[in-house]
């Protein structure tokens, strides 16, 4: 079977069988979790679809990546964090938290990336190493800062929020009416 070559912009294609077995289009080839982790590792477009009813089952295949991940080695989510997450499912906050964790993680490659090219620059192979083993540390601080800040400017925008009365009722950050004694 001749493999067939991708096209600039394309995604590259990977079909799920009922067998459980992916199939990368491109390649003709079958892949395993591993070879779709690589391919996210090289920044590579691809989608994951049900060979029988063409449903898109990326994020499920992503999910399953993260979930194998966690298991073994260092997890990146503590058990609090996680329950932090699912708390959210159905909250009407969803929406945000799932955009909010998204930029804050793009945010956290764009430091990440210009941290490493400007490391780059440095002579040496020993003076790579350090600052790689610098980077982890200072790297927590940064976020942390940045996260420090970030709740900061929510709680100030709230506070502003409940300063406007009659602008956002109906929302939980609404002023609550002051309580009548009992007589």
């Amino acid at each position: 079977m001749a493999s067939r070559t991708k096209r600039a912009g394309e995604e590259r294609l990977i079909k799920k069988y009922p067998n459980r077995r992916l199939y990368d289009t491109q390649t003709s080839t079958y892949v395993t979790l591993v070879d779709i982790k690589n391919l996210v590792m090289a920044n590579e477009s691809f989608k994951v679809i049900d060979a029988k009813t063409e449903d898109d089952l990326t994020r499920n295949i992503l999910m399953q990546i993260i979930l194998e991940e966690e298991a073994c080695g260092s997890p990146v989510f503590s058990s609090q964090m996680l329950s932090q997450i699912i708390r959210f499912y159905g909250n009407s906050m969803q929406g945000l938290m799932g955009n909010y964790l998204e930029k804050t993680m793009q945010s956290f490659v764009d430091i990440h990336g210009t941290l490493s090219d400007q490391s780059k620059g440095v002579a040496g192979a020993d003076a790579w190493a350090q600052v790689m083993n610098m980077q982890n540390p200072m790297m927590q601080g940064l976020m942390g800062n940045y996260m420090e800040q970030s709740k900061e400017l929510f709680m100030k925008m709230q506070e502003q929020m409940q300063a406007t009365p009659g602008l956002f009722t109906g929302f939980p950050f609404t002023p609550p009416s002051p309580k009548k004694e009992k007589e």
